[in-house]
């Protein structure tokens, strides 16, 4: 597309003539307006034309960008040991070497490096012209640790990845929990869910447990994967993946030889400081948001009736999560679990085992690991 261009000396002449006029008057707006009707541009074009005209131009050295003590190559390969240095030298408060000070380190007593040994000759280094070209080639401090995007992912069928994680509820306790053990006192009112990583449906349950029980989540997981009995809610199924932090459950050799014996793949989380400088252990955003969902919908209304035992609260959270369900997927113009019905895959899901053949499983994997330790 050819863009019209106005002639410098025409908007010279208007800059002049706008000059004689008040700041706010009905004459500068018609001059515009004229003007642009006779060069066939919008007002738009006029005034950008006239900003741009009166803004002074830079002049450089005809060898600006280029050192003159060092060449290209040696300037660039300081700099990089320079850079390293600083990187190296960074602790967690910021703190790092200076640029004079690792000047001073390189020409005293020089650096090894992979590429050979680095000693540039004393004099040739300045604060400013290295502090400009780290600037310039991207190699200073802010941009060399800054940490990489994070990169989003989505299943392409149902039931391919679910993310699994437990918080507490802001319940804490019930009055008439079904479990207690002796000399313990009141179990703490967990939280456990799961969230299908393409649909976003999510499935919930209060546990009463002492920590985060093992037992009590392979009882949640079965749940979750048996065929529900609940009319509106037909999530089921075994996932092939589950993804979930590096707790005491994901640590488990009992869970994690369940998860095997049902060929589902456990993928947990890198701990941070595992990858260099990049951050790693980060929020699982498609499974915490539900507990926040939760816990300020459903369970801020505990203070007008509370759950006597977590029997009760689980048939009220299953309640609600038949409305959290139905509402809009993150991306598509239709409900979650309208979603999970549309990307089941085309082979057939995998159904849960019975509880007794379930439990055998779990049995065995305890044996197993009992027989290991003697």
């Amino acid at each position: 597309m050819v863009h019209k261009q106005i002639a410098v000396e025409a908007l010279i002449n208007l800059r002049h003539r706008l000059d004689g006029l008040p700041s706010r008057c009905q004459e500068r707006r018609i001059l515009i307006e004229e003007t642009a009707a006779l060069y066939g541009v919008s007002t738009d074009t006029l005034y950008r034309a006239l900003r741009n005209s009166s803004r002074p131009k830079s002049i450089n050295r005809s060898d600006n960008g280029t050192p003159r003590k060092l060449s290209m190559t040696d300037m660039e390969r300081y700099c990089e040991v320079i850079a390293a240095m600083k990187i190296r030298t960074n602790n967690k408060k910021g703190r790092h070497v200076s640029t004079v000070r690792a000047i001073e380190l390189l020409e005293d007593f020089g650096m090894e490096t992979p590429n050979g040994f680095v000693q540039p000759p004393k004099g040739t280094l300045t604060k400013s012209t290295v502090n400009y070209y780290l600037k310039t080639w991207g190699y200073d401090l802010e941009r060399m640790t800054r940490q990489p995007p994070a990169v989003r992912f989505q299943a392409i069928h149902s039931n391919e990845c679910w993310h699994f994680d437990l918080s507490p509820s802001d319940l804490k306790h019930v009055k008439l929990p079904s479990w207690v053990e002796p000399g313990r006192g009141n179990p703490l009112l967990m939280l456990y869910s799961i969230v299908d990583d393409r649909s976003g449906v999510c499935y919930q349950e209060y546990h009463c447990v002492y920590g985060e029980d093992v037992e009590a989540a392979l009882r949640f997981l079965f749940n979750a994967m048996t065929l529900k009995t609940t009319d509106g809610f037909p999530f089921h199924g075994i996932p092939e993946m589950i993804y979930t932090d590096n707790g005491p459950i994901a640590k488990s050799h009992v869970f994690q030889n369940v998860m095997d014996c049902l060929k589902i793949k456990l993928v947990t989380h890198m701990p941070a400081g595992k990858d260099g400088r990049r951050v790693t252990a980060r929020s699982k955003g498609k499974v915490e948001r539900p507990f926040r969902t939760v816990k300020e919908a459903h369970e801020t209304l505990y203070h007008f009736h509370e759950p006597e035992s977590d029997i009760e609260a689980n048939l009220w959270l299953r309640q609600y999560l038949l409305h959290y369900n139905d509402k809009l997927h993150r991306l598509e113009p239709h409900s979650r679990i309208e979603d999970w019905l549309r990307n089941t895959p085309k082979s057939p899901l995998r159904e849960m085992c019975s509880w007794e053949r379930f439990c055998t499983n779990e049995r065995r994997t305890t044996t197993e690991k009992s027989g290991n330790r003697c």
